[in-house]
């Protein structure tokens, strides 16, 4: 009876759920590089299991592929999916679905997505995160270490391991900050 627990709470822990981790890696493009592309876009689960993660074709000439910090390398976009493709994927998959991340603003640009406010999660607006920074963008390293007790971004940074912290971020904080969200929502109906 045992194995058939575990069966089905790995089962739960795999399948899609009600919330999605995000975080992409972007290139530049243009003359210096200064404009940025998708490169990788990965999406995890409530449980960290990961859904999707796929490096995409960018659009245009890559003039540098920021290595140090995307980790994105000519050799890993050999393979790359088209942009349209998995745009479609990913509009497709977060559809209804809250989205957790770190600048997701940043994210829905490369993407070229847009997402209701009311299903975004993001670690840099959560007002808790910004008092850690003196009310700045708190850096997602700064909250993995304060918070979580993990060394993330010494290097190269991961997709994945972004977003999956962004997603335990938000799972450590997830009664207290649907509550400040019901809350000021219940205000904003007050006031119309």
């Amino acid at each position: 009876m045992d194995a058939a627990a575990d069966e089905v709470s790995e089962h739960a822990k795999n399948k899609i759920g009600k919330y999605i981790g995000m975080d992409c890696e972007m290139v530049g493009v243009g003359l210096d590089g200064d404009q940025s592309v998708l490169a990788r876009v990965s999406l995890v689960n409530f449980h960290g299991h990961t859904i999707m993660d796929k490096y995409v074709q960018a659009q245009e000439t890559i003039t540098d592929y920021r290595t140090f910090v995307s980790g994105i390398t000519p050799e890993l976009l050999k393979n790359a999916v088209p942009f349209k493709q998995v745009q479609q994927e990913v509009a497709d998959l977060i559809k209804d679905r809250i989205v957790v991340g770190h600048a997701l603003k940043n994210d829905f640009n490369a993407l070229l997505l847009t997402h209701p406010q009311r299903l975004i999660r993001d670690t840099v607006t959560y007002k808790p995160f910004r008092a850690l920074a003196r009310g700045r963008s708190p850096a997602l390293r700064k909250l993995a270490k304060e918070l979580l007790g993990l060394d993330i971004q010494s290097g190269e940074h991961s997709s994945i391991e972004d977003a999956r912290v962004a997603m335990l971020l938000y799972r450590k904080e997830r009664v207290k900050w649907e509550s400040m969200l019901h809350r000021k929502g219940a205000i904003k109906e007050q006031v119309q």
